[in-house]
């Protein structure tokens, strides 16, 4: 591994780590850590639920490019050049924005089993590794999709004549917003999807 890799991966873990430390801290009492976990807790109100308004939108923009594709095919035999890029991109937006909306609700990677059969202290602490597990992972995205829309931004994706980047930018920009999510995830627990689980 080349010494341009390393270094952010060994940031990407130090600010990981210091990050649980830090939601740690403000989800184990009243004070100043109340009002800490109840400010993140607002950012994440706005932060999830603009990832989730964008998600949407960039569904909906894949399904009218969709639909307009098939119109444009068999409807009119004139099939349009851009729509599929459209559609591919739109889908890839989509899938970026809508893991911070997962992890926020605990429903993208849940470690059922281990949470089930803790509690306490144990329990705690099998979520402060799963939320750093998350956090470097998402680290790792935001640093290599940054890199890539960087490395793209001269080319051009075929039907659009727009610059690449404008796809690869929804891999850093997920990542922030997954952060945000699985931060708020860990001081304040949903667990819907273990409601509903056989």
């Amino acid at each position: 591994m080349n010494a341009m890799n390393v270094l952010p991966l060994q940031v990407t873990v130090a600010a990981s780590l210091a990050a649980v430390a830090i939601a740690l801290w403000a989800g184990s009492g009243g004070g100043a850590r109340g009002l800490v976990r109840a400010a993140f807790l607002r950012l994440d109100r706005v932060a999830t639920g603009l990832a989730a308004l964008l998600a949407c939108a960039a569904l909906a923009t894949a399904f009218f490019a969709g639909l307009w594709q098939v119109v444009a095919r068999f409807a009119t035999e004139t099939p349009s050049v851009w729509s599929e890029a459209l559609v591919r991109t739109a889908l890839v937006w989509m899938a970026y924005l809508g893991v911070a909306v997962a992890l926020r609700a605990g429903a993208l990677v849940s470690i059922d089993v281990a949470h089930r059969y803790t509690s306490g202290p144990l329990r705690r602490a099998v979520e402060a590794a799963s939320l750093a597990c998350t956090l470097s992972f998402m680290g790792v995205m935001f640093w290599f999709g940054w890199t890539m829309a960087g490395r793209v931004q001269f080319q051009e994706m075929a039907g659009l004549e727009v610059s690449m980047s404008w796809g690869y930018a929804a891999i850093p920009l997920g990542a922030i917003f997954a952060v945000v999510g699985a931060i708020a995830h860990f001081l304040d627990r949903r667990n819907e999807e273990l409601e509903s689980a056989v």
